[in-house]
């Protein structure tokens, strides 16, 4: 675009309005151009150029730039920029002086250079994201194979909703008894509270009387053993028995039968219920 201002000649330009006076300018003549090819060179949209010559300046932005769009146009198709900054300013009711017009000059300038400046900036971002991928290729491609690596170790560990279900087999466990091999099927017991701590168990193999006194005396269980009934005596050496029947009573301690505290059909009590001294003092009887 050159700065020297060539008169187009058009006829009665007084009753023409600005945009009619562009269009002639651009479409008549020996110099016949598209409209796409100036809005290149002028760095102006074309869509700003058809509305300049179509009178619907609202579609552009503010005056300042509808007037310095419509100057250099006029001064790229060599017409009068002023007559046509002039007239422009008539139709839209501006009644601003000539010696007061803006600086389109720059106006044209600053958008040139904003397109330019966003030109560049995309181009940086598309040059600086290619070069990082390219110097860190290694990285995605690292990265790329572990995710297909997770993937095809999360189908393979997932279950498919068509694969059978194996249920897995019961395991046998070996349940260890801490009961003593009584010489009677046990038939039913008496004590269970003390069953984890009892060192000394009693089971009937006649029927005989039972009763069971703690240190202060006090009883604690008292009950006629059929043969079969098995007791837990409580925890310490101070529970003293008494045996209505001695040779019928059996006497486990530590699931080791020792003697017993008298023949059959008789009564004995007073018994000292001693784990230490019942294992120490009487010997393992002979199942």
């Amino acid at each position: 675009m050159t700065e020297e201002v060539k008169e187009f000649q058009i006829d009665d330009t007084a009753t023409m309005t600005a945009g009619d006076i562009l269009h002639a300018a651009r479409t008549t003549g020996r110099r016949k151009r598209e409209i796409q090819t100036i809005a290149k060179q002028l760095c102006i949209r074309e869509e700003f150029l058809l509305a300049l010559e179509e009178g619907r300046y609202n579609v552009l932005p503010e005056t300042v730039y509808i007037l310095g769009f419509a100057r250099n146009y006029a001064m790229e198709l060599g017409i009068d920029p002023d007559m046509i900054v002039n007239k422009i300013k008539k139709e839209m009711g501006i009644s601003q002086p000539d010696d007061v017009t803006p600086n389109v000059h720059d106006i044209a300038i600053n958008e040139r250079e904003h397109i330019a400046f966003g030109q560049r900036i995309q181009n940086i971002k598309k040059s600086s994201v290619a070069k990082f991928i390219v110097k860190n290729w290694k990285w995605f491609a690292g990265g790329f194979g572990v995710l297909v690596v997770l993937i095809i170790g999360l189908l393979l560990i997932l279950p498919s909703e068509n694969a059978p279900v194996v249920e897995a087999e019961p395991v046998a466990v070996q349940v260890v008894s801490i009961d003593p091999e009584y010489k009677q099927p046990v038939r039913e017991k008496f004590g269970t509270e003390n069953r984890d701590n009892a060192r000394i168990v009693l089971q009937a193999v006649k029927e005989s009387w039972v009763k069971i006194e703690d240190a202060r005396g006090k009883t604690v269980f008292s009950r006629v053993l059929v043969p079969g009934d098995i007791y837990y005596v409580p925890a310490g050496n101070k529970n003293k028995a008494t045996f209505g029947n001695a040779g019928g009573i059996d006497i486990w301690v530590d699931k080791v039968l020792v003697s017993k505290a008298g023949p059959e059909n008789t009564r004995k009590s007073g018994i000292a219920l001693d784990a230490d001294a019942l294992s120490g003092s009487t010997k393992p009887v002979t199942k």
